[in-house]
């Protein structure tokens, strides 16, 4: 039987509290007419910017198979998309590749959506090393859409990005290993008041470039990479695969939600005396969004280029 609506298995982590992984991207997904199926990476607390640390466990690659083999044996193992987050192991990374290229087979129409989280400009590589060859040579091969930040696309290509003729090189790179579309999630070549994504389609002898200026917030989020790989997802599904439309939905949603979280822990933190807001308000304010999340206003355009 045809699914009612798209089915996506969103392979992440989870906290208790707080809203990273697959708690940053269910709701949305779900909201925009997505039927989420979320397997776990991690299940933590909270997430890892609280200044007492975390508690909890971390999923293995055997347990995932566990899980996977559980969804074949019912049948109930097709799927519309896969979308992943955080890895923070090399055997659980090479299972997920296992577990694309299955369902892949299971539904060959299938999309998967790969966020090739490893790093970023500041912490530098907070992922071993040994993972960036499995993903240069197994994952990112696998995947229909990939939407690493600068950092992650420079560690994948070789190739440092100082131009947007450079991030449109390496986003070539990309194509050349097989992925439709690709998504520059943030680069570095904006200004002090924002930052620019780029990204590229590509299918058979057609290709679309797109640019989008993302003004900055005076504050730093957690959970962010997650939500924005998820309403990709959503729009590029709704929009059939309109580039410059999901990059201005996806982009004006996350600004709300973000205006929206400032504001609410700016309050909070000056309601309790305190000099700036602490992790647990600055949690992003998903559920107080819900109608941004479904009719994101367009005031931050795209362009074709």
């Amino acid at each position: 039987m045809a699914d009612l609506c798209p089915r996506l298995l969103s392979i992440q982590s989870h906290v208790v509290s707080g809203y990273v992984g697959n708690k940053s991207a269910t709701f949305p997904l779900q909201l925009l007419g997505f039927e989420v199926d979320a397997i776990n990476s991690v299940q933590f607390s909270n997430h890892t910017g609280y200044a007492k640390g975390i508690k909890g466990q971390v999923l293995n690659d055997g347990e995932l198979q566990e899980l996977i083999d559980g969804l074949n044996m019912n049948e109930i193992n097709h799927y519309s998309h896969i979308i992943n987050g955080y890895i923070g192991s090399k055997s659980f990374l090479l299972k997920l590749g296992e577990v694309v290229k299955h369902l892949k087979t299971v539904n060959p129409e299938l999309t998967y959506v790969c966020d090739p989280v490893m790093g970023d400009f500041g912490p530098g590589m907070y992922v071993p090393q040994e993972l960036l060859q499995v993903y240069r040579d197994t994952i990112v091969p696998l995947a229909d859409v990939c939407l690493p930040n600068q950092y992650e696309a420079e560690l994948i290509s070789g190739r440092k990005i100082t131009s947007e003729a450079d991030a449109f090189d390496v986003m070539e790179d990309f194509h050349k290993k097989g992925v439709k579309t690709v998504i520059l999630s943030s680069t570095e070549l904006g200004s002090t008041d924002y930052l620019v994504g780029l990204a590229s389609c590509k299918t058979g002898t057609s290709q679309t470039t797109v640019k989008i200026n993302i003004p900055k917030f005076p504050a730093a989020f957690v959970g962010t990479g997650d939500l924005f790989t998820a309403l990709s997802t959503a729009w590029l599904y709704h929009t059939k695969g309109d580039l410059k439309l999901s990059l201005e939905k996806t982009i004006n949603t996350m600004q709300s939600i973000l205006q929206r979280t400032l504001n609410h822990a700016e309050s909070a933190a000056k309601a309790l005396g305190l000099a700036k807001p602490n992790p647990a308000q600055m949690e992003l304010k998903l559920i107080q969004s819900k109608d941004v999340i479904e009719k994101p206003e367009i005031t931050v355009k795209a362009d074709l280029i």
